[in-house]
């Protein structure tokens, strides 16, 4: 396809315009026929579109292949819906935070991990956020649906301070106050049971690698880890982290194997 565009400049308006439509990266994809990991791959500037898929796509989202491949093209301009007269589909990845989900996901971790020294406050914060991450990457759904901005010690959950309090008072967690390495250190421990029944089998399969891969790293550790991952990296300070920036991720901080999808299609 004879072009002054760029892959990378091709998959960027593609990424634009599908948001902007409401479309999850697997919806797009099915309706023009290729993998999810395809539609990615695409997305990050490293697989091109032939002449088919595009004309696909500009069915799908609705804009003009002449403008779109145009120097001068607008992201934002009004696109025009022919595919979608019915209501809009709400995008995917707009987050609402199931609590009682939160709280037994907490209280998961919290049974598994609150006998290991390591397992402050710093620590608790990046496990929650590569479980929530790690599932949508996977799953392309959320887990807990909690909200996580970025900070300068690393991705941190919003509204956990309001949970964290409605759980000490219904004393479901303990707050406690130690010293660990010579800093002081804030814990919680849990005084009851998670409800299991709560955590679909993928969902639990998910929050056993995270703690099984990262429960034992330090604060420092765990947090310059997740300094490199992609949607930190991608993410303003003090900005709400985006969920579909889990999609971009490389090795090693990819949960899903692309190759062997691709190699399946």
């Amino acid at each position: 396809m004879d072009t002054f565009l760029s892959q990378s400049q091709i998959g960027q308006r593609i990424a634009e315009l599908r948001k902007r439509k409401g479309l999850s990266q697997q919806n797009l994809a099915k309706s023009i026929n290729i993998s999810r990991s395809s539609l990615a791959q695409v997305e990050l500037g490293n697989r091109n579109v032939n002449a088919l898929e595009l004309q696909q796509l500009s069915m799908v989202l609705g804009f003009s292949i002449d403008d779109f491949m145009s120097g001068d093209f607008l992201i934002n301009q009004e696109i025009k819906d022919e595919t979608k007269p019915s209501k809009i589909e709400e995008r995917i990845s707009v987050p609402t935070i199931n609590v009682q989900k939160f709280k037994n996901v907490l209280l998961y971790v919290l049974e598994r991990c609150a006998g290991k020294p390591n397992v402050g406050e710093t620590v608790l914060y990046k496990l929650l956020y590569f479980l929530d991450f790690n599932y949508y990457e996977l799953y392309e759904g959320h887990l807990t649906g909690a909200k996580y901005r970025k900070l300068p010690f690393g991705p941190v959950p919003q509204k956990l301070d309001v949970i964290i309090l409605q759980m000490i008072d219904q004393r479901q967690i303990q707050r406690v106050k130690t010293e660990y390495h010579g800093y002081s250190q804030t814990r919680y421990l849990p005084l009851v049971k998670a409800d299991l029944d709560e955590l679909k089998a993928s969902e639990k399969e998910v929050i056993d690698k995270v703690i099984e891969q990262m429960s034992d790293w330090s604060a420092s550790a765990i947090s310059n880890y997740s300094h490199k991952d992609m949607p930190w990296l991608a993410s303003r300070e003090g900005e709400e982290i985006d969920y579909e920036l889990a999609f971009y991720r490389e090795p090693p901080f990819s949960v899903r194997n692309y190759v062997e999808e691709i190699e399946e299609e």
